[in-house]
């Protein structure tokens, strides 16, 4: 069915049908039943294509991720997108993916539909290279970041209570009657985990546990199990005597875990830890992995809500949602022996 097809039913113009299509508030209310009467029983859907003539949008949301971020095996942020792509469904949005290299080349290349200006705004996960930001701010296309904001500019994001989680986890592993707690973190500069580490401080100092260098290891270029394991050797060397350690991410933990397991420690016997995402693993991890659960999917919707009210107000004012955090307990945590 195509639009004359609707027209000649309703016994109006092409030119009609297209503005009650568009909710135009010239059109009375007895036309726009009987166009849209008509829509319903010729089963007729509007391309968006054609839409997008008369309102000059394209229905489609960009959605960009650093390549590190994309895995299979660590999928946080594969589900942040599976929460937009839900999401996206309640405002007839299109989510249009790509990946990006983690660190910027002499020649960062804009993605294709921001190049093409294939659509209406951009959503990004993570962390991204500061000159791929420069170069997204120059085309003016709304833009919400999510777990992540460049600093030195006001943006619209959807953040995690990372501070907040990271205090509680650090609360946990005191409450257990641990004072010996370390943490380990990578990429410090990405402002989530500067954020849980200024958590895990403030916690120690409230409950006037001394913070020194032996107990914290952040010089890793990334949260990888990798470097989790590398972080956790460096650990046992200047700490031995470490009796519970906070990762900053689940990744992290279980690269720790592994290497404390190497070293001839059991965990939580002997040294607790505790994670921080709760990725579908850490259920099934041995021992399973205490973490601050982050309601994934729900920061990809809370994005798409954010970007559609961008998109309804027609400004870039910067707007900020957090989304709160959860400690869930499991078996890699335990008092102090």
């Amino acid at each position: 069915m195509t639009i004359k097809d609707v027209a000649k039913k309703a016994q109006v113009s092409i030119a009609t049908v297209s503005l009650v299509i568009h909710n135009n508030k010239r059109i009375s209310e007895e036309t726009k039943l009987k166009v849209n009467n008509a829509i319903k029983e010729l089963n007729y859907h509007p391309s968006r294509s054609a839409r997008g003539l008369v309102s000059q949008k394209t229905g489609n949301i960009g959605f960009i991720l650093t390549e590190n971020h994309f895995l299979r095996s660590e999928p946080f942020y594969t589900q942040i997108f599976l929460g937009a792509e839900f999401e996206a469904h309640n405002h007839e949005f299109y989510i249009l993916l790509t990946t990006v290299p983690a660190i910027a080349k002499s020649k960062t290349k804009l993605p294709r539909f921001v190049l093409e200006k294939n659509v209406d705004g951009i959503i990004v996960a993570g962390t991204v290279p500061h000159k791929l930001v420069s170069l997204l701010d120059e085309h003016s296309l709304p833009i919400v970041y999510v777990d992540y904001y460049p600093e030195g500019k006001e943006s619209s994001a959807v953040l995690i209570d990372n501070f907040g989680g990271g205090k509680e986890a650090t609360e946990h592993l005191i409450q257990l009657h641990h004072r010996n707690i370390a943490f380990l973190g990578g990429d410090i500069t990405h402002p989530s985990i500067k954020h849980r580490f200024d958590g895990f401080k403030w916690a120690l100092d409230a409950h006037a546990i001394p913070f020194d260098n032996n107990n914290y290891i952040v010089d890793e270029v990334d949260t990888s199990r990798e470097s989790g394991y590398k972080a956790a050797e460096k650990l046992l060397k200047i700490n031995p005597g470490v009796t519970a350690i906070f990762a900053c991410n689940d990744a992290m933990a279980f690269g720790a875990m592994q290497c404390v397991k190497d070293e001839g420690y059991s965990v939580p016997q002997d040294i607790s830890i505790v994670g921080f995402d709760d990725v579908e693993i850490a259920r099934t991890s041995d021992p399973e992995l205490t973490t601050i659960a982050v309601p994934k999917q729900e920061l990809g919707c809370e994005a798409v809500r954010l970007m559609n009210r961008l998109l309804e107000s027609k400004t870039v004012t910067s707007h900020s949602v957090t989304v709160g955090i959860e400690l869930i307990k499991r078996n890699s945590t335990a008092v102090k022996q």
